[in-house]
Order: structure tokens, then sequence, then C-alpha cells
């Protein structure tokens, strides 16, 4: 299976949004790639609730969603929509969802998940963020099983969590995604090794389409994140890496090298129970 991990600049306007995912999927399906994936929050960039409130939709209603099942639909692709932020209908606290989608090849979706890990964390003076004010967390750990792999299901800040990786693994994901749209600091300090990290410490692939440079909005703080979206081997060879503008980054998978990795180093099937601290 040939991958394509998108790396895009969402702006705080999803259907503008849209059209270039839109596009991205169509350039990495005529370029052999059978299973394409979109960075976090590919609908919308924003760190304005009021704009987020206005602009955003439930699932069942949302045009991003419903736009991109049906190009993968018209590709033939496997499409993991990194993330989508969208209302909670059933909510009273008015917190959003950041949830993955798995969608098949003919636009059903295959998979969600609810991104468990919420970013709040203070960086500098100036760069504050409370992804908890905005967002409810999920509690479902999720592995879509697909003709071509089994693949654990993440979300940006997730990747500093690694029992959530290890409890992939061990129930069965070959492939783990990370879509992801990183702040500038940390993605420069912490962003790659923590990807090879996590592809060592499971022996899986890890794909992690980005979100990349300073976001257009038409209300609240301007962002700017990490880009270097990146493709990773089970053993943590580095396949691809999508440097710091948009564009498509390619890797090609093969299951073999999970199991290779997997049996060189078993330490899926090493776990002991231990006392303390």
């Amino acid at each position: 299976m040939r991958a394509a991990l998108v790396q895009m600049t969402s702006s705080d306007q999803p259907l503008d949004n849209l059209s270039t995912a839109r596009g991205f999927v169509r350039q990495a399906a005529a370029e052999g790639a059978g299973f394409v994936l979109t960075p976090e929050v590919t609908n919308c960039m924003s760190a304005s609730r009021r704009h987020m409130t206005e602009v955003l939709r439930p699932e069942a209603e949302d045009p991003v969603l419903a736009g991109l099942r049906e190009t993968a639909a018209d590709a033939g692709v496997w499409l993991l929509i990194g993330s989508l932020a969208l209302k909670r209908p059933e909510a009273a606290d008015g917190r959003f969802a950041n949830r993955s989608f798995l969608i098949a090849p003919d636009g059903a979706i295959a998979a969600r998940y609810d991104k468990i890990h919420m970013f709040d964390v203070q960086l500098s003076e100036t760069e504050t963020y409370r992804e908890s004010d905005g967002f409810a967390p999920g509690d479902r750990a999720v592995v879509a099983q697909t003709p071509f792999a089994a693949v654990g299901m993440t979300i940006c800040y997730d990747l500093r969590f690694s029992p959530l990786f290890r409890a992939l693994a061990q129930g069965g994901a070959q492939v783990l995604t990370v879509p992801a749209a990183f702040a500038v600091p940390t993605g420069r300090a912490h962003w790659q090794s923590l990807l090879r990290a996590r592809a060592i410490e499971t022996g899986s692939y890890v794909l992690a389409p980005a979100q990349v440079g300073r976001h257009a909005h038409v209300a609240g703080v301007q962002r700017e994140t990490w880009g270097h979206a990146l493709a990773i081997d089970p053993w943590g060879r580095v396949l691809g890496d999508g440097g710091d503008v948009p564009g498509l980054t390619f890797a090609d998978l093969d299951l073999a090298e999970v199991d290779t990795a997997r049996a060189k180093v078993p330490a899926l099937r090493h776990d002991r129970a231990f006392s303390g601290p």
C-alpha cells in the first residue's frame, strides 16, 4: 500500500479548507496512493470559540466530512481525515469534538476516534493553549480493521502518551496514525523524536500528516504550526519528511516489516507487573 501524507495550512474557513484537501486527495490518488491522510483540524484552524460556533456543524451536517467522503469514493482510496472540529448537539457544555475519521473507498465511515488527551500547556509568556476549554476529550481507543492493515488512531498531543500507543499495538494495530497541528517550539524540539520513539516501541509504521505555517484567520489569535509531516517505519527509520511547506509526502508500506521488527525485539510480549513507586 502506498500512503500519502497531506501537509496543508488550514484557515478558519471550512469550505476553503475542503477545496484544498480535496485537491490533495485527488493528486495523491493520481500518483498511486491507496491510503491518504490529512492533518488534525482539516476543516477549521481557529482560536476563536465564537467563530467556531458560527462556522462548525455537527457530524451529520458537516460539509467537509460529506465532501471528503465523496472525494474518497470518487478516487477509490482509503482516507484518514486527520480530524474535524465538530459541534456536539447532545452536549450542554458547548464544547466541540476533535474527531478523526477513517473513510473506506466507497465513502463509508469505517471508524471514528475522538482525541483523548487535551493540549493544556503554557509554552511561554505569550503562547498558551487550553484545548480542554473548547473541546471535550474522548475516552475510547480505536483500532480499525482494513484490508491492508489494522490502523490505530490517535491525534496530535496523544503522541506524548506512550501507553495509548502500546495499547493500540497490543490490540493489533500495525499502522499508527498521528495527524497533528503541532506548535512550532515543541515541534522543533520533540516532534521527530517522539514519532520515532512510538514506532520503535511498538514495531509499527507511524504516519503523521501535519498542519504547517501561518494560518489565515478572520477572528482569534494567529496560529503557526511546525509541519514536517513524517512517515516512520517499524524500525524507526524516517521514510519521508514534508518539510515546512504544503504538499504531499509518500511512503510505501510493507507489513512484513512490522513482523520483522516485532520478531527482532518482541517487547510487546514482555510486559511484567510491578509494584510502586
